[in-house]
């Protein structure tokens, strides 16, 4: 299943290309057929240019039908496959942990070296602005799980409209979740439903666009999205 949808979703334009040339085609039969039919003096001659104008208006409405298919599959069903997203050469692990040899500590080197991993452990988030792309909660390196209520600030000179989308930490191509066209300072910029994904690493990023299409860097977050346990029937 992920494998067609990666498909379909790495190949859509091509896809449309191809159905929009046959739809000329067979639009073309069509007038042809519809042409014929109205010159048509004999019945046998009605007969023939009828059979030719219900098969091409038949085709239309299949390579209609296939395009509206395409169309739900790479916009309402490939998000909830997120595994079907094109992937690209796998990129740095930000949450990974690297694994470290510790030295022998003596008591004037063990607070150096507690701070130095402190800070290791922090991963910072990229490219956000407070006051006008931020993303306030849910915070960087938090687990999540449900639906998840995304609260920041979308607010730039000549505000046009925010979105934020989602990507696995491996994954080139961001997918969009939701998005809104009034500035938020400080409120809820929508919910992430999560409970539909694969559990792991997710990076979600806000970006936002100005009136004349000049689109912010995004402001990225790493999230861990867990899937909590369902409560079980009292006795």
């Amino acid at each position: 299943m992920e494998e067609a949808l990666r498909f379909f979703r790495a190949y859509e334009l091509w896809i449309y290309l191809f159905l929009g040339l046959w739809g000329l085609y067979f639009i073309r039969k069509f007038i042809l057929a519809w042409d014929e039919l109205r010159e048509a003096v004999f019945g046998l001659e009605r007969e023939n240019a009828q059979g030719r104008l219900n098969r091409a208006s038949g085709l239309l409405v299949l390579l209609l039908m296939i395009a509206v298919a395409e169309f739900i599959l790479v916009t309402f069903v490939a998000p909830a496959f997120p595994a079907a997203n094109a992937q690209s050469t796998p990129t740095l692990d930000l949450l990974a942990s690297a694994t470290i040899t510790l030295p022998v500590l003596t008591p004037g080197t063990q607070a150096s070296v507690e701070l130095a991993g402190t800070q290791s452990a922090i991963i910072p988030s990229v490219a956000c602005v407070a006051s006008q792309v931020e993303i306030i909660s849910p915070q960087n390196g938090q687990d999540v799980s449900g639906v998840v209520e995304v609260v920041g600030t979308a607010s730039i000179p000549n505000f046009g409209f925010y979105k934020f989308e989602i990507k696995r930490p491996d994954e080139a191509v961001w997918l969009t979740i939701q998005a809104g066209n009034t500035a938020v300072i400080a409120g809820k910029l929508g919910d992430w439903d999560t409970s539909r994904l694969t559990p792991g690493e997710y990076s979600l990023g806000l970006v936002v666009v100005d009136n004349e299409a000049n689109t912010s860097e995004p402001c990225t977050i790493l999230l861990r999205v867990f899937r909590a346990p369902e409560p079980t029937a009292g006795p």
